[in-house]
């Protein structure tokens, strides 16, 4: 009874949260206020003494004010942002905290503890890295990466029997790292010295699906951050990421990431891809090629986020070879396979169990390939699976799949000359 009221409390503060952030939201995507404003301090005093209390540990009490605060800030205004601001500083005071507290773990279960405040401060952590600006960020980023980079080396190293618990704190770690670069941007490349070998075992740990789902998640938030700097750190990874695709020990959810991962290095070193070219569509075409037995709904499912990630990864190949405003393009090295991807793309449309996530994704490589190839896309244009697909996509409830699909149809037109 005492465990069911604990959890009400602390949901009831975050639904209250979510209720109050809509409503100001209304009027405003990010708005300046709202009715919790004028408490929020107060409120976000008391669940981080909540936090520290000695008996936090019981009915999930410190686990449950954690959450609340991180719904809390999640709901935020902008006149509350320095004191989203002082949060941010004090979790990450009480994780350097934390961490000269290890060599007092002597039990399994004081392990369990200790891994477990580890991941709640890392999450909380991730939650208050969203709302900060790049440039607060940027003045605490070297004690979050000391603190953060502690705690992998020690989590991977602590000799606990319990490799799920372990496992939770560097997933929890690596995902408040994709956080704070998502935050820094280029200004992360600073860290890729000590963060890399870090990643390449996390890449690495077949036996930890979740940890190695969460660092490849990890190298596409390094494409999209650092941009062309990641060229000279996709030859260490490149043949990790095609190890993973290849390895039936690694847990399948893992490897469609990693397919879509190969579109963000496109997208990040652009015109350079090319040399990755030809492994990474010998790639994309065995993956496209796995099917679902009929009626195999588990199956169904995961060939079509395999598919979507394909079609991804494809379109930022398109985009990334391109380049920038057309200039220094290596976009002509895909022709030898544009004609396998469209019939990928004719297989989609003909499966009655696509998604519609598959369908947003193909729609947009069918304009990505109209842009790249101009008159020699117009045969795609001409065959009644694709115009088919577009109908399907522009019918979609989603705004960005009927989106995309108006678009891609508009840039089919624009090839067929004038009758």
């Amino acid at each position: 009874m005492i465990l069911l009221a604990v959890s009400l409390h602390w949901q009831a503060f975050s639904s209250l949260a979510e209720a109050a952030y809509d409503e100001a939201a209304q009027q405003a995507d990010e708005p300046d206020t709202y009715c919790l404003s004028s408490v929020f301090s107060p409120i976000v005093e008391k669940l981080l003494a909540t936090t520290g209390r000695a008996d936090g540990n019981l009915n999930n009490l410190r686990s449950a004010a954690y959450e609340a605060l991180m719904e809390l800030i999640k709901n935020s205004p902008k006149d509350c942002y320095e004191v989203v601001k002082r949060t941010t500083e004090i979790i990450l005071e009480r994780l350097q905290t934390i961490l000269q507290m290890e060599s007092q773990v002597n039990s399994s279960s004081d392990r369990v503890q200790f891994n477990d405040l580890q991941s709640l401060l890392c999450a909380t952590l991730q939650s208050v890295l969203k709302k900060v600006t790049g440039e607060d960020a940027l003045q605490i980023s070297d004690l979050i990466m000391q603190a953060l980079l502690q705690m992998l080396h020690s989590s991977g190293n602590s000799g606990s029997t319990s490799q799920t618990s372990s496992g939770g704190v560097q997933e929890d770690a690596m995902l408040a790292i994709s956080a704070l670069i998502e935050k820094l941007g280029a200004h992360f490349v600073k860290y890729m010295g000590a963060f890399k070998p870090i990643l390449i075992q996390s890449l690495n740990n077949s036996a930890d699906y979740q940890v190695c789902f969460v660092a490849v998640n990890c190298v596409g938030d390094l494409c999209r951050g650092l941009g062309l700097q990641m060229r000279e750190h996709v030859n260490d990874l490149m043949p990790i990421l095609l190890k993973i695709l290849g390895d039936d020990k690694v847990d399948r959810t893992v490897k469609p990431g990693v397919l879509s991962v190969f579109g963000d290095i496109a997208l990040a070193i652009g015109p350079e891809f090319a040399v990755y070219l030809p492994i990474a569509v010998s790639t994309l075409e065995q993956a496209s090629n796995v099917t679902a037995p009929k009626g195999d709904y588990d199956m169904i499912d995961y060939v079509n986020e395999l598919r979507e990630n394909c079609l991804e990864a494809y379109t930022g190949i398109v985009q990334g070879l391109k380049g920038e405003n057309g200039s220094q393009s290596n976009v002509e090295l895909l022709i030898p396979h544009a004609q396998k991807v469209v019939s990928f793309i004719e297989v989609v449309s003909a499966d009655v169990e696509r998604t519609d996530g598959v369908t947003c994704a193909a729609c947009g490589l069918i304009g990505d390939l109209a842009m790249a190839f101009g008159a020699q896309a117009i045969p795609m244009s001409e065959k009644e699976s694709i115009t088919a697909l577009l109908t399907a996509g522009r019918r979609s409830k989603n705004s960005k799949t009927k989106t995309l699909a108006v678009w891609a149809t508009k840039e089919l037109r624009k090839l067929k000359p004038a009758s």
